[in-house]
């Protein structure tokens, strides 16, 4: 009888942990995820009016039609690509930075303190000081949360994301106070970077990814070769394991937090002084919370990184080409990008677990 009470509260259907996959059998899944992606994005398409091989094509095309085009392609993704580097070492040790938002903006106030105040130093000089200072606001922002983690283990997830509002309104605070133009007639902004306290640009494209591709080789290797990633590694593994080994896990924890948080924090640099060349409310863009997929579709992998920021990149930029092409509103092509991300990060899940039916007997 007891037994059979037991069985009757079993699910007929539950998720189970899938043994690891091999490679091959993990890519096929992948693939599979992105092949219906497309067939459900192309149910959508017609459901609108238009043809679905038309607007991919057109995606794809409208991300490389010309010059111009492919470097709008890469402004996309020089943020995304810095920032996902930055919570990818947050998230390696199991710390979960969501707070990467408020230290892209934190880095570039701290930057265009140096662009409005001291702009009169030379070019590199002060290109060099704005990086510096990118990289302590981000990295200040991303400490923060972590002391009060170690100190009086408060919920990283929270307190990073309550950061990111604190850090939109520092600047809202900035423009409206004491860094407000002048010259504006009362709307309120902040001045326009002079020429000196801009990035420069290289092929056509701000300066950004030239520091992106460098931190993408900086991270890989500090996280496979050096002491500092090994500990990240244990320490993301086990706390228990990490402190009987000797390590001291407050000071591991603080350390990569400040430089998660100063990674993101050069995005905001770049961001302020190469795009925009002001210091404005929308200098993150949601680029933070963007990143989080990123980081996990390329699975914390450095220079895979690179490769789905550039593939996220082509489809932000095809979405504007085919707003304007099919008359498609703003919101058409977001749903469309929904859908294929929908299919995407589900396959993730797929990858890991397993459903499992009960079948007759209470077996699996």
């Amino acid at each position: 009888m007891a037994n059979m009470n037991n069985t009757a509260k079993e699910p007929l259907i539950r998720i189970g942990k899938r043994n690891e996959l091999t490679a091959k059998n993990a890519m096929f899944l992948r693939l599979a995820a992105f092949g219906l992606a497309l067939v459900a994005g192309g149910v959508f398409i017609l459901a609108v009016g238009h043809n679905p091989i038309s607007v991919y094509w057109t995606i794809i095309r409208g991300s490389f039609r010309s010059e111009m085009a492919i470097q709008a392609t890469i402004k996309y993704m020089i943020p995304l690509l810095i920032t996902s580097l930055g919570i990818t070492l947050a998230f390696r040790m199991r710390f979960w930075n969501i707070g990467a938002e408020g230290q892209v903006i934190m880095g570039a106030i701290f930057a265009s303190y140096f662009a409005l105040f001291f702009d009169g130093l030379p070019h590199v000089l002060l290109i060099i000081l704005m990086i510096i200072a990118g990289i302590i606001g981000g990295g200040i922002w991303g400490l923060i949360p972590a002391f009060f983690k170690v100190r009086y283990n408060t919920n990283e997830t929270l307190f990073t994301l309550m950061l990111n509002y604190i850090a939109l309104y520092i600047i809202v605070f900035l423009r409206d106070g004491p860094w407000a133009d002048p010259e504006s007639g009362g709307f309120p902004k902040i001045a326009r970077f002079s020429k000196n306290a801009q990035l420069d640009k290289i092929f056509g494209v701000q300066a950004g990814w030239i520091i992106g591709i460098i931190l993408v080789v900086l991270v890989f290797i500090y996280m496979r070769y050096s002491k500092h990633g090994y500990e990240i590694n244990v320490v993301g593994e086990s706390k228990a394991t990490a402190r009987y080994a000797g390590m001291n896990v407050r000071k591991i924890v603080l350390r990569t937090m400040f430089i998660s948080g100063g990674i993101c924090g050069i995005t905001g640099m770049v961001s302020a002084t190469g795009s925009d060349m002001t210091l404005a409310t929308a200098v993150a863009g949601g680029v933070g919370f963007t990143a989080i997929i990123v980081a996990w579709l390329a699975r914390l992998n450095p220079f895979t990184i690179l490769l789905v920021s550039f593939l996220f990149s082509v489809l932000e930029k095809g979405s504007t080409v085919i707003q304007s092409e099919f008359g498609l509103s703003t919101d058409s092509s977001e749903v469309l990008q929904g859908i294929i991300l929908f299919f995407v990060l589900g396959c993730e899940f797929f990858v890991r677990y397993r459903f499992i039916r009960r079948k007759k007997g209470g077996t699996d």
